[in-house]
């Protein structure tokens, strides 16, 4: 299941855009705020206490922060597609390589620490969803050649599962396997905090992102 679930998450989201054909991602904006939520928590309560309890806190600490830099990074190129801002020229005919690389190489680390935790799979997958509607939805409405789009997405949906396998298999990952769970913490600090601060329009108070953010801490406490 840990292979399988983040491939359905994303091929089923692409398929829910093909068929339902929905125009705007503000309406994904509370599934974006409970994902960020979770996965934040997720994060805390179950990554950080063991990375820290394991090796030597300074290197974590500083494997973590390369984490949150490499994110930042990333987005150079993603213009922040991770965290559901996807920006595509609606005049764009061509395969968008940059995001490309930067969404698999976010991917890939996504799975490096699924084999370990079990419960961060449902972390990854409920914040694949909103990113894959929100995604999909601004490259079938693009200029891209459909195929184009549902061959980004397959390849897409690969990359955690791929970053699993690797983990369990190569060497060089598994002697290093606590630090580079920490360098996705930091990844995944900074892209959860990032949708819970945007997920406040303008710092106003809304009730409804309130109580799904929430939600979402609670049912992570409780896994």
């Amino acid at each position: 299941m840990i292979y399988i679930l983040p491939i359905l998450g994303v091929l089923l989201s692409f398929l829910f855009v093909v068929i339902v054909k929905p125009k705007k991602k503000e309406h994904f904006r509370l599934l974006l705020a409970f994902s960020g939520a979770f996965l934040l928590a997720l994060t805390i309560f179950e990554l950080l206490p063991e990375v820290y309890a394991s090796s030597n806190t300074k290197l974590i600490g500083i494997c973590i922060m390369l984490g949150i830099l490499l994110q930042v990074f990333l987005e150079f190129f993603s213009k922040g597609a991770e965290h559901g801002h996807v920006h595509l020229s609606g005049e764009n005919t061509t395969f968008p390589w940059l995001l490309f690389v930067s969404l698999t190489l976010h991917s890939l680390l996504d799975g490096i620490p699924i084999s370990d935790h079990g419960t961060i799979i449902y972390g990854i997958l409920i914040h694949k969803i909103p990113i894959a509607i929100i995604l999909s939805v601004f490259l079938l409405n693009s200029k891209l050649k459909p195929i184009y789009a549902g061959l980004f997405m397959v390849l897409f949906s690969l990359m955690t599962p791929l970053g699993t396998y690797l983990s369990n298999n190569v060497d060089i990952i598994l002697s290093f396997k606590n630090e580079l769970n920490a360098v996705v913490i930091g990844v995944l600090l900074h892209i959860s905090t990032v949708i819970l601060f945007e997920s406040s329009e303008g710092h106003k108070f809304n009730l409804r992102k309130m109580i799904v953010i929430l939600l979402g801490i609670t049912i992570a406490y409780f896994l």
